[in-house]
């Protein structure tokens, strides 16, 4: 038994301070999936604490058949499609916006330092490549998106993200097959 599914037996038999344990444990990487999943810091947040007031309140359905960590993110992802279905005339794909000061101050400092400017290039290229998949994967379909996240943010193996997802193992690996090959495709100028 992992250490999160035996504090989260603990916090069903009574002992509170395990639930602040597991919210210190899981706040991060769920604040990750879902942020990467809404592209929304304050719908993240708001999302976030709903997962775990939820946890609280239906801490007697946990089942220990399967890792807390898959149950959790079962919650956060259920919680995540609802957003964005809700939401879904709102939403815009993130883009890429340039700040013109930064970017001046960024070239007077490189002009002082030779080295400065060959290390900024490198990070501006780093950067824009670091945006270019973030972007390529928020424009997946959901289930591929979830999918990608839960596989290369949050390091789920295919039994993992079909627990979460709710899909066979073999449809999840096709869902990620389908996902990866359409990022090859938008990425392959980088690849």
């Amino acid at each position: 038994m992992d250490v999160d599914t035996a504090l989260m037996l603990r916090f069903q038999a009574g002992e509170d301070v395990c639930f602040e344990e597991l919210v210190t444990r899981f706040r991060r990487p769920l604040m990750g999936y879902i942020y990467r999943m809404v592209h929304d810091a304050a719908a993240s947040e708001e999302l976030l604490q709903d997962a775990f007031v939820r946890v609280y309140q239906h801490r007697q359905r946990y089942r220990p058949d399967a890792r807390f960590s898959t149950w959790m993110y079962r919650i956060v992802h259920r919680l995540a499609l609802n957003y964005l279905r809700d939401h879904r005339h709102e939403l815009a794909v993130p883009a890429q916006v340039e700040d013109a000061e930064e970017s001046r101050r960024q070239r007077e400092q490189a002009d002082l330092h030779p080295n400065v400017e060959q290390a900024m290039l490198a990070f501006g290229e780093a950067e824009r490549r670091r945006l270019r998949v973030q972007q390529a994967i928020a424009v997946l379909p959901e289930r591929q998106r979830a999918a990608v996240i839960l596989n290369k943010y949050q390091g789920f193996d295919y039994e993992e993200i079909s627990r979460v997802l709710e899909l066979s193992v073999s449809a999840t690996k096709s869902l990620l097959f389908r996902a990866y090959g359409t990022l090859r495709r938008e990425l392959r100028d980088l690849l």
